[in-house]
């Protein structure tokens, strides 16, 4: 048998204090991601899907699901997922981000669909600077691997676009709106596959028509 097409889907999950209103819809919808990941494998058999979830704030960075295949998943709940601090972000992308590339290192066939969720733009990190984090995520650009952006509180295209993200989306903290928003996040997770799967380009477009 073929070698299945690896898909890496890494989300970076702000778990700063002022995520705590909206505390029970991440989870929520995070969890819907979960469902989404087992059914696009479903539908793609020839797509191997790998999930790491990394949450992070000014009292560190953690793992609560690293290189975890589809079928392992499970899904996360309030004693997981403890809003507090601040908004650390260039480090958890250069920490999240460099990790993955040096796992990847020796692999050929595969996909990284990267998603930041977060309501707060960077304020405290201390490894990373903007600039270097622009680089890595154009430079990983140009090999396989789609950024994408979810956010509300701050001007989230702006933000996106200064570290090199095209792909956004804009949300409100009312659950109405964060439905709809997670709703679109799941259309283009299927639309991604089958970009894949029709070997078109990824990179871009991530949102349009979801």
């Amino acid at each position: 048998m073929d070698q299945k097409h690896k898909v890496i889907n890494l989300i970076i999950l702000d778990e700063s204090g002022s995520m705590q209103s909206i505390k029970h819809s991440i989870i929520q919808g995070f969890n819907e991601i979960v469902q989404t990941i087992k059914g696009v494998e479903k539908q793609y058999p020839e797509q191997e899907h790998i999930i790491t979830l990394l949450t992070f704030n000014g009292l560190g960075q953690k793992y609560l699901l690293e290189n975890m295949p589809v079928e392992k998943l499970f899904e996360i709940d309030e004693s997981r997922y403890l809003p507090d601090a601040s908004t650390p972000l260039y480090d958890a992308m250069g920490f999240s981000l460099g990790k993955l590339r040096q796992q990847l290192r020796n692999e050929k066939n595969f996909n990284v669909l990267v998603t930041i969720l977060t309501d707060g733009e960077e304020n405290s990190s201390k490894e990373f600077k903007g600039k270097a984090i622009k680089s890595m995520v154009e430079e990983l650009k140009a090999q396989n691997w789609t950024f994408t952006y979810i956010g509300a509180d701050h001007d989230v295209e702006k933000f996106a676009l200064s570290i090199s993200i095209t792909n956004s989306i804009v949300f409100h903290k009312n659950e109405a709106d964060m439905s709809k928003m997670f709703e679109r996040e799941k259309n283009a997770r299927m639309k991604y596959s089958n970009k894949i799967r029709n070997q078109e380009d990824t990179t871009e477009d991530f949102y349009k028509g979801s």
